[in-house]
């Protein structure tokens, strides 16, 4: 299956390890060790070439070892890990994730919320 780079891959059911954009060094120098095509130097590759080689991207190059790294599940495989290795898996699995700041008025407006909330789930009279 051809990767979707059109497509939303926050709604994707499909996990994501790998970012076009934000990882695209790692995507030239693993085209250039597998292929030993350097992109920057093709001026008439197809997209659906560039999406053909890099879906055949293996795991013995930067961008797969980093998405072996960033996918792993295994419990005894992430303890062997390296501090490194658990950073980069860490940063990459907590990306887009912000904390949110609620200022008073919000508190006392989710507080009110929840309060209603509850009050209709008694059935009490209001």
């Amino acid at each position: 299956m051809r990767p979707d780079f059109n497509g939303d891959a926050k709604k994707s059911k499909i996990p994501q390890w790998y970012d076009l954009y934000d990882d695209w060094g790692l995507i030239e120098a693993s085209i250039a060790a597998q292929y030993g095509i350097r992109l920057r130097s093709v001026s008439d590759m197809s997209w659906d070439e560039f999406c053909t080689l890099l879906a055949g991207i293996m795991p013995e190059t930067p961008l797969g070892q980093i998405v072996n790294i960033r996918s792993e599940n295994d419990r005894e495989k992430i303890k062997a890990m390296s501090p490194e290795q658990r950073r980069i898996r860490s940063e990459w699995r907590t990306r887009g994730v912000k904390e949110v700041q609620w200022t008073e008025a919000d508190k006392v407006k989710a507080m009110q919320e929840v309060q209603q909330m509850f009050i209709e789930l008694s059935g009490a009279p209001q």
